[in-house]
């Protein structure tokens, strides 16, 4: 028996459900993907934290190297002087800044509970010259009033009409000590059993704990120790990487391969910007604003201006996350409305030297990806890749994508301008 074709809605219907479940399939198989990459980063995790770290500090030092190269000294030796020129400056830096970094953080986390009053004392004492306040509160909350609860009357019962008591018979002082030593014993040993039944797993788990919290330690430490040789063979075998990487893809020469390679030094270009520049942005703010900070005489300048710098890397971080705290401290340290006020200022003329000078003198007429781009990458990717290795994860899918997207979708393939 043959059935009768589909008519055109019939058709239109089906194919709409193939589409709509090819795309379910393709997100479930993308979700899956985000899911598994996630567990691997966090598996080599203490492995791929030092190539990250030395990845980007090969960014960094390679014009310094190059610069040296073009003075005919040998790649080897600019390189050692290049790491002898940081550990200097490394160490001047933390002669000088971390002292007093640390005094200012011991300070401060002493000083937060009288801040914490001083701030309820000033907002108690500004509502309560505030009558209509009280007012509103009078309206929408009313007082409720006490009601004193008398207790019931009592009848006394004349010991004459009470019932006698039935109970056993009374022992003997011998017995009843004799019955008091083996409930305590009983008692005792209960309590000791349930005591180490709960208490051995705990210790077990605390310390399969401890041993882990110390390997994680010893390869966050070896990993670290690691950096430095990973950084000079990166910096060493540029030349090498940059001659021969493309014979390392497992593909024949066609235009597959020629457009792969041209997507990969598109994206690298994009890196070496991002964290070439960002990187260099964020120490400029971090001078400025410990700079405004010690002009105004603000407490704690020193940790608030390195920390918004830092979080600088991610383009306004520092400042959404910083402004708050340092503009409450101002008020509370100085009692008035000036200084907050000059807290906002400082930031903004940070942000303005930020973007008219220090931002087009680094990155130039380079195309770099744009700061409202950089943050939703770094938010989404912590929180589905898990932590910070995430977000700098996301930095390079990003500008694997937006490389894609303007390559074969936005933009045709001949006016597309790659970055320098």
């Amino acid at each position: 028996m043959s059935f009768p074709g589909p008519t055109e809605n019939q058709a239109k219907i089906v194919w709409m459900a193939l589409t709509a479940f090819a795309i379910a399939l393709l997100i479930a198989i993308l979700c899956a993907f985000v899911w598994g990459l996630g567990q691997v980063l966090h598996v080599l995790s203490p492995v791929l934290w030092p190539l990250a770290i030395a990845g980007i500090l090969a960014y960094l030092l390679d014009p310094v190297v190059d610069f040296l190269q073009r003075r005919n000294v040998s790649r080897g030796k600019a390189i050692i002087i290049v790491f002898a020129m940081c550990a200097v400056v490394l160490a001047g830096f933390l002669a000088s800044v971390i002292p007093r970094l640390v005094t200012e953080t011991e300070t401060l986390i002493a000083d937060l509970p009288k801040y914490s009053r001083t701030v309820q004392h000033d907002i108690a004492d500004w509502i309560s010259r505030r009558q209509f306040l009280d007012q509103w509160r009078e309206k929408f909350f009313p007082s409720r009033q006490t009601v004193t609860n008398t207790p019931p009357p009592t009848t006394n019962v004349p010991p004459d009409t009470q019932e006698p008591s039935i109970g056993p018979a009374p022992r003997t002082p011998e017995q009843s000590l004799q019955t008091r030593e083996t409930a305590w014993a009983n008692k005792i040993s209960e309590s000791v059993l349930g005591w180490l039944g709960k208490m051995l797993p705990l210790l077990g788990a605390w310390m399969l704990a401890q041993v882990s919290r110390v390997a994680s330690w010893a390869g966050t430490i070896v990993g670290l120790a690691m950096v430095p040789v990973f950084t000079y063979y990166f910096l060493q075998e540029k030349t090498a990487i940059q001659k021969g990487w493309t014979n390392y893809l497992p593909l024949q020469e066609s235009r597959l391969k020629n457009e792969l390679v041209f997507v990969l030094n598109a994206i690298n270009n994009y890196l070496i910007v991002f964290f070439r520049g960002q990187v260099l942005i964020a120490f400029c703010d971090a001078v400025l604003l410990v700079t405004g900070f010690l002009l105004l005489g603000l407490n704690y300048a020193v940790l608030f201006g390195l920390v918004a710098g830092l979080l600088s890397m991610v383009p306004y971080l520092g400042t959404i996350v910083t402004i708050v705290p340092i503009i409450i401290l101002s008020a509370v340290q100085f009692h008035d409305l000036l200084h907050p006020i000059m807290v906002i200022a400082i930031f903004s003329m940070v942000h303005a030297i930020e973007g008219f000078i220090v931002a087009p003198k680094i990155m130039g007429d380079r195309v770099g990806l744009h700061p409202l781009t950089i943050i939703v990458a770094v938010l989404i990717g912590t929180t589905l890749l898990g932590g910070i290795l995430g977000g700098i994860l996301a930095i390079p899918v990003t500008a694997a994508l937006r490389v894609v997207m303007f390559r074969y979708i936005w933009k045709k393939p001949e006016t597309v301008a790659v970055a320098a």
